[in-house]
């Protein structure tokens, strides 16, 4: 067998006359869908694979689809004849616009094969000429197949060599996707070798000597590799002794490393290339002369095979010396060369005479963490997702290193200006190295296409999260015109489900359905928290109005589950003044050492939020029905008095009039008066979280503490939330919350949220639920309408789902906490805003309303 390389992403492209086999070739080495044939797609666009007037047509759709599968990731064939230079030409065209290797793979059968075997298909009607002129034009473009740009050429000749073939797929030399690390991510060095073995030192690499006492590799004792993003070489004092290091390292297995611009020059210098020998060129090749020929030819090997990026860690980290935009993540070609060596350059020169480059970082939205060097900054720091490491040790500043995965940077300082830079160190921007002047982007703003079409989010409690692409068009609207500034915008709280239906006699809910639907999750430690007949609430209270964009002296935001504000601005400012003043007194400001808090809570009374629902929908309903069934009750009474037998009638509309009564009685039980903050309850039941830290982790029984400190400091304006645990491997435990339940909802109570104690926790299968609202009688009434206990309205509504509702509150629950988790990791705000837009995307999927 001959055994022939192929890299696993690449565009194959089968070479050979009609009759040279090639199909069954495909069909032998490819699989099912890899080949696209030119003879399929005739037969596509046409009803006749043999249809030549539709080639044409049948190669658009082609080279398509094949774009379409490049796009993918995978690896295609075309079967067609390429014998023309043409044909060829487009399909490299297609292989660079894709950034994969263009690889061809001639079949060269002899003339009097092709002939006889296409003589043998009665759906082959050209004759020997066809053959003849193919193959003429297959045997002029065999030399000139490498300077067409296939990168590689499989030549076989005869139908030995082709029976023999047998292809090796290969990663490309950027694809180390098997290589997780640990790393620690060096930024770029210049020639400066004193720094970095301060810096190696540092990460706890052991430097290994030669004879002349030179450092020649680095052993970290733990296993970790350093990865060199670059520009190793040039400025500084002692390229030699960097290089002689580095190349060690990489050659024992202890570093991987990238190019930098000044590698790529400088190997065009070794190799007797005209170039400028400015940006410290210079400097290098003076050094270089020092050394042994020997030596220099092993920099120019190293540095010539150097690869542009590489892929690591399963594809969750990649390294390009100038960053890497996503689509260009594990492809090759020129284009990512040069974007790799240079970044996104517009071809002009700023004040300093150095390329303007647009800011890539800024608008950077892959899954990978992408490290770079290239343009000194004076700190590494996140965007998007990337940072870059080159903090300018030559001109002065320190060498950075990144550990990984810790994401945790390291760093020693210059000890010197080893070379003045052009610009001043900070007049270019680390977002992709944007020159002084160049228009970028306020990070504080966002991109529609961040939210909308369907989308994909991350979470880390609960995997991947596909929001539809309707969803987040209904919910842009509402983000647009009604909701608080995204900036201030921290976390949406999910929806709640309630338990599957109860069986009980008159009876729609109770807590026994709860209580085993968390059993099954294999929980038994739970808690029971009083369900207050209020408005859903998320508190952001702050002493740092710039942390969250705001104008001085601004205070946070208080809005609904959907995000629109509850008061006015001088309203709000009133009442977060009051809940500082009780944060104050309960002293979370000093124990949290935090400038913000963020609570979930409910706000009392219903009526500030649902006065007008009350007065338009519940209260025409109450008016209509307490008016008109007691006069048609008076009228049948009449009836009934001058012996007319219409009792039952009677009875039914009495039995209505005493429902319509307890309907208003029901909402009228939670519609009180407020006049500004006056009459308004704040009921926090979660603090969600506090500077640098998030609080989900906590148990309930903890957050429930926080609220009653702060009740304690304010009893007129902060509710306390009653609340009872459960223990399900006792009977006597259950049966307590379960009466304690019927106490609440027999005194007018909404009813009670049952949770796992521990909070955030996994069941036997999945997240567990974050709760499971189980509502009283007279609280459904309002949900349900005023005769919905009746046996026959009962039997109708048990027939209900809550499987969508209770999906929906998990995906939407790892939507907030991931969104809480973002913002304390103080991830850029589009990350965030992402998470939180999912959740109110996800409130326009069809669910009843009423569960």
């Amino acid at each position: 067998m001959t055994r022939l390389p192929l890299p696993n992403l690449s565009l194959v492209v089968l070479v050979g006359a009609s009759g040279s086999g090639k199909s069954t070739f495909a069909a032998t080495h490819f699989g099912q869908f890899e080949t696209l044939s030119s003879d399929f797609f005739r037969g596509l666009v046409s009803n006749d694979e043999n249809d030549q007037v539709a080639t044409s047509a049948a190669f658009e759709a082609l080279r398509f689809v094949a774009g379409k599968r490049l796009d993918a990731g995978l690896l295609t064939v075309i079967d067609a004849t390429n014998v023309q230079a043409d044909a060829r030409r487009s399909l490299v065209a297609l292989a660079r616009a894709h950034d994969v290797l263009p690889v061809a793979v001639v079949l060269d059968v002899p003339q009097s094969v092709c002939v006889e075997r296409n003589a043998a298909r009665a759906d082959r009607t050209f004759g020997a000429s066809v053959i003849k002129r193919q193959h003429d034009q297959l045997r002029r473009s065999l030399k000139q197949l490498g300077k067409e740009g296939f990168r590689r050429v499989h030549m076989l000749s005869g139908l030995d060599e082709i029976a023999a073939a047998e292809f090796v797929r290969e990663p490309l030399l950027n694809d180390r996707s098997d290589e997780s690390g640990p790393f620690d991510a060096i930024g770029d060095v210049h020639g400066c070798r004193s720094e970095l073995e301060a810096l190696l030192g540092k990460l706890g690499y052991e430097l290994m000597r030669d004879d002349e006492d030179r450092p020649i590799d680095a052993v970290h004792p733990q296993g970790r590799r350093a990865i060199f993003l670059g520009d190793l070489i040039d400025r500084g004092p002692d390229t030699p002794g960097v290089l002689r290091l580095a190349m060690g390292m990489v050659a024992a297995g202890h570093a991987l490393a990238v190019p930098g611009n000044h590698e790529a020059k400088l190997v065009r210098a070794l190799d007797g290339k005209k170039v400028q020998t400015s940006h410290g060129l210079a400097e290098t090749l003076a050094q270089l002369s020092s050394e042994t020929e020997e030596f220099r030819h092993e920099v120019l090997h190293f540095c010539r095979d150097l690869v542009s990026h590489l892929v690591l860690d399963e594809g969750r980290l990649v390294v390009a010396h100038a960053g890497l935009i996503e689509k260009y993540h594990g492809r090759a070609s020129s284009r990512v060369r040069a974007f790799s060596l240079f970044g996104d350059t517009t071809g002009e020169t700023d004040d300093y005479g150095l390329p303007v480059r647009l800011p890539w970082a800024e608008d950077y939205r892959g899954k990978a963490t992408v490290l770079y060097g290239h343009v000194p900054t004076l700190e590494a720091e996140w965007v998007n997702g990337t940072m870059c490491l080159d903090t300018g040790c030559v001109f002065g500043g320190k060498l950075s290193a990144l550990r990984y995965p810790e994401k945790e940077i390291v760093d020693v300082p210059a000890e010197s200006v080893w070379y003045e830079p052009v610009a001043p160190m900070g007049a270019r921007e680390s977002s992709g190295g944007v020159a002084a002047g160049a228009v970028t982007r306020d990070p504080g703003l966002l991109r529609i296409d961040d939210v909308l079409g369907k989308q994909i989010v991350e979470t880390r409690v609960f995997g991947k999260v596909g929001i539809r692409e309707d969803n987040a068009a209904g919910a842009l609207e509402v983000m647009s015109r009604f909701a608080t500034d995204p900036r201030r915008l921290v976390y949406l709280p999910p929806t709640m489900s309630p338990p599957h239906v109860s069986d009980r006699d008159g009876i729609l809910e109770h807590p026994a359905e709860a209580f085993a639907a968390y059993r099954r999750e294999g929980l038994d430690r739970l808690i029971c928290e009083e369900k207050h007949m209020g408005s859903r609430a998320v508190v952001l209270l702050t002493r740092d109005a710039t942390r969250f964009g705001a104008p001085e002296g601004w205070r946070g935001a208080v809005h609904t589950r959907t995000g629109r504000p509850f008061f006015d601005e001088s309203t709000t400012d009133d009442f977060l003044s009051r809940l500082d003043r009780a944060a104050e007194t309960a002293g979370l400001w000093s124990e949290f050492k935090t400038s913000w808090l963020l609570f979930d809570a409910e706000l009392l009374p219903w009526s500030l939020k649902a006065g007008p629902m009350i007065r338009e929908q519940y209260a025409s309903v109450a008016a209509a029905a307490t008016s008109a069934l007691p006069a048609a009750s008076r009228v049948l009474q009449a009836a009934v008095d001058r012996g007319v037998d219409v009792t039952d009638l009677l009875a039914r509309t009495q039995h209505r009039a005493s429902n319509a009564e307890a309907y208003r009685d029901s909402y009228r039980r939670y519609s009180q008066p407020v006049s500004g903050v006056d009459g308004v309850q704040l009921a926090p039941f979660q603090l969600l979280a506090s500077e640098g830290a998030s609080q989900l982790g906590q148990d309930h029984s903890w957050h429930l503490a926080i609220a009653d400190r702060l009740a304690a400091a304010d009893e007129e304006f902060i509710r306390r939330t009653r609340h009872i645990d459960v223990d399900l491997t006792s009977a006597e435990s259950e049966a307590a919350a379960t009466t304690w339940w019927e106490d609440l909802t027999n005194a007018g109570g909404e009813g009670m949220v049952v949770k796992p104690v521990a909070g955030l926790v996994r069941g036997t299968r999945s997240l567990a639920q974050p709760g499971i609202k189980v509502r009283g009688d007279e609280y459904l009434r309002i949900i349900y309408g005023p005769d919905y206990l009746d046996p026959t309205n009962l039997a109708r509504l048990r027939d209900r789902d809550v499987g969508h509702k209770r999906s929906m509150a998990l995906r939407e629950y790892a939507l907030g906490v991931e969104a809480v988790e973002r913002f304390v990791a103080d991830e850029q705000l589009w990350r965030v805003h992402q998470a939180v837009f999912g959740v109110l995307a996800m409130e326009s999927e069809p669910v009843d309303p009423r569960l």
